[in-house]
C-alpha cells in the first residue's frame, strides 16, 4: 500500500504554489519557512539560509522579472520522508502573457519538527 503525503505538508505546500506569484507570497512566508530555511538560488549556484533571505531572493526575481510556478504534482519521495513537487516554472510579460518551460523541474522539500519547510532542492525529473 503506497504511504501518501502527510495532509499538513500537501496543503501547505499547495498553499505556498498558490501565493508564490501572488503579493500574498511576503506574508505568507513565516507560515510556511521554517527560521532555518535552506533553500537553493538556482542562479547564483549558492544555498540561503533563514526565510529573510528567501523573501529578498524572491523579491529579487519579481524586479526582474514576473516568475510563474504551475504545480503539476505531489509525491513522496523514495525515502518516504521529503516531498516532491512537480512543477512547470514560467514567466508573465505583461506585452506576450505567460511563458512556460518546456520541461518540468522537480522541487523537493524536508520538513522539520515545527512543520515547516526545512529545505528545498531543485533536481530534475
Amino acid at each position: 500500500m503506497p504511504v501518501e503525503i502527510p495532509a499538513a505538508q500537501e496543503t501547505l505546500l499547495r498553499r505556498m504554489y498558490d501565493v508564490f506569484s501572488t503579493p500574498e507570497r511576503d506574508a505568507f512566508i513565516p507560515h510556511c519557512l521554517a527560521p532555518d530555511v535552506n533553500w537553493p538560488n538556482v542562479a547564483d549556484g549558492v544555498r540561503l539560509h533563514g526565510p529573510e533571505a528567501v523573501r529578498a531572493y524572491w523579491a529579487a526575481q519579481f524586479a526582474a522579472a514576473h516568475p510563474l510556478v504551475r504545480l503539476e504534482g505531489l509525491r513522496l519521495d523514495e525515502d518516504g520522508h521529503r516531498v516532491v513537487a512537480l512543477v512547470r516554472p514560467g514567466l508573465r510579460d505583461a506585452v506576450t502573457g505567460e511563458h512556460w518551460a518546456e520541461e518540468p523541474v522537480e522541487h523537493v522539500y524536508a520538513f522539520g519538527t515545527d512543520g515547516l519547510v526545512s529545505r528545498m532542492d531543485v533536481r530534475r525529473p
